[in-house]
């Protein structure tokens, strides 16, 4: 055990060097870091909230939204299959929980349940249809009363599918903001907590989150203007009115029928337009949307044409000639940053339900430095304590575990830097325990040694018998301390997450510390002094 081979002392070196080569721009000012080599290391510790300051934000996903959605796409769906199959029907429309449909002639039934049954889809097995592949619709009949239901597994599998949408939408959203290491979990069954460092402007984030982004392109109605359909009390059939998003008193009576879906742009980038010089929006759309949007205004050149997000139009240019390269641009008095914006936005793309605001804080950067001052006293006391201890208990084999130490804390904050975990204030508190923890394995070690000193063994003979006998437990301890790390990460989230990430880096470079580095140390020691004794 303490004859080491020349490759193995060369990649302990290599190892050992490399945590210190990665921990160094911790320490480094940014303006020194962006003047090194690019083959240097310049990756610093993210951290979290807590530390760096931010914005905090629980979310909830309006699920109840989603179902009213599906149910008004349900009963369009059910006057499609039934003008289809050529069956006359009274009362369409949605009902509660279900949509509702009168068959006018009673031997028109069997037709019309099966065009309406075939609607219905197969769901993949859950936990909620007892592991059994299950439908989405019931549909149930009354005389000639239809009633098309969606089960629970239906609705239980759309609002898990919204929040994993909207999940994946706000972390894109939070992406085009340029910031690092944001936290996006889900919380509960429909909550979102969001924390993002370092942006100290919630305002602006909730803005960003809060939208829902749906945009698509109509005709405006131009029977009549929405002055007058309010005043005479008829609002045109396939049509309604809608506010404008810069005067909300201005009013634009618009077709209920989308022309182009905003599912068809596939990008948005924020720009000037060359004449005015005012913020513009340019868009494009893929193949599908390019030839939906050339053929719509080349069929209505001269009309307007209204550009709505969230039921709100954002402006309403004429068409004067066809568009025909599936790109265009939007203009609506913006800011340069509501351009942005807006642009973040489409490219993203449109959150399937409404998100409510149900928690909303801001950590500020003074707090934050003030708690990293605090782990910092934290973690230096304790270095110093354990430091302490081990050279009044184990002299100067305590000074070499101390050594084995130093090396530790940098392989944990090189690992943290280059690995670019976030580093919470949980996260310290792990550090500090491993501090506290990482001498364990050389006591192990120096008990067993003295063990056998007593029996008589010689100085050599008995550090080799300590190093093999505390070897195995040593394993055991360090992988069920692994393990507990690796359950908290998993079904942790935020804080405790954080700690989970520096204990489990912790306790792999103490083993690696104390059964290599900090062996090494000792068998150096021993090949160049020879003693005779040992005072441990």
């Amino acid at each position: 055990m303490l004859h080491f081979e020349r490759w193995k002392i060369v990649l302990i070196a290599i190892l050992t060097l490399a945590g210190v080569f990665y921990t160094a721009p911790n320490f480094l000012p940014k303006s020194v870091l962006d003047e090194l080599p690019s083959f240097l290391p310049h990756k610093q510790i993210n951290l979290g909230l807590d530390l760096r300051g931010g914005s905090y934000l629980l979310l909830q996903v309006d699920t109840a939204s989603v179902n009213r959605d599906r149910l008004q796409a349900l009963s369009n769906d059910v006057r499609r299959v039934l003008r289809g199959a050529q069956v006359n029907y009274t009362g369409l429309g949605v009902n509660g929980d279900s949509v509702t449909v009168r068959i006018t002639k009673p031997e028109d039934m069997d037709k019309s349940v099966a065009a309406v049954k075939g609607l219905s889809s197969m769901l993949a097995a859950n936990l909620l249809s007892g592991g059994m592949p299950s439908r989405d619709l019931d549909v149930a009949t009354s005389g000639t009363l239809i009633t098309v239901t969606a089960t629970d597994a239906a609705k239980l599998a759309r609002a898990q599918s919204a929040i994993q949408q909207s999940m994946e939408i706000v972390r894109r959203r939070i992406d085009e903001l340029g910031t690092t290491e944001p936290v996006i979990q889900q919380q509960g069954a429909d909550r979102i907590l969001v924390q993002v460092p370092g942006l100290s402007d919630p305002s602006r984030l909730k803005a960003l989150l809060g939208q829902t982004a749906k945009m698509n392109f109509r005709l405006v109605d131009t029977t009549t203007t929405a002055q007058q359909a309010l005043e005479t009390h008829s609002i045109p059939a396939g049509s309604e009115i809608l506010p404008m998003t810069d005067n909300p008193q201005q009013q634009i009576l618009v077709q209920r029928r989308v022309m182009v879906g905003g599912d068809s742009l596939v990008d948005a980038q924020p720009g000037f337009d060359q004449r005015s010089g005012e913020p513009i929006v340019s868009f494009r759309f893929d193949s599908t949307g390019a030839r939906l949007f050339g053929e719509v205004t080349r069929e209505n050149v001269g009309k307007p044409f209204a550009i709505v997000l969230d039921n709100k139009v954002i402006s309403a240019p004429r068409i004067n000639e066809p568009i025909m390269g599936g790109s265009g641009q939007i203009s609506g008095s913006f800011t340069v940053q509501q351009a942005n914006d807006l642009a973040i936005l489409l490219r993203a793309g449109a959150l399937p339900a409404p998100l409510n605001v149900l928690e909303e804080r801001t950590v500020g950067a003074s707090l934050g430095a003030d708690s990293v001052r605090a782990g910092l006293i934290a973690s230096i006391i304790g270095s110093l304590a354990v430091v302490i201890f081990m050279i009044a208990v184990y002299g100067l084999f305590g000074v070499f575990a101390n050594i084995a130490l130093v090396v530790n804390v940098a392989l944990i904050m090189g690992a943290l830097s280059l690995l670019q975990a976030t580093l919470t204030l949980p996260g310290i508190a792990g550090i500090v325990l491993t501090i506290g923890t990482a001498v364990d394995a050389n006591v192990l070690i120096y008990e067993r040694i003295r063990e056998e000193l007593r029996s008589g063994k010689s100085p050599i003979a008995s550090i080799q018998a300590g190093y093999n006998k505390a070897l195995a437990p040593i394993v055991d301890a360090n992988v069920t301390h692994f393990i507990s790390a690796a359950v908290l990460f998993e079904l942790g989230s935020g804080p405790v997450r954080g700690f989970a990430v520096t204990l489990a880096i912790g306790v792999i470079t103490s083993v690696f510390t104390a059964v290599t580095v900090n062996r090494l140390i000792v068998a150096t020691w021993v090949r160049r002094m020879r003693p005779k004794t040992i005072q441990l």
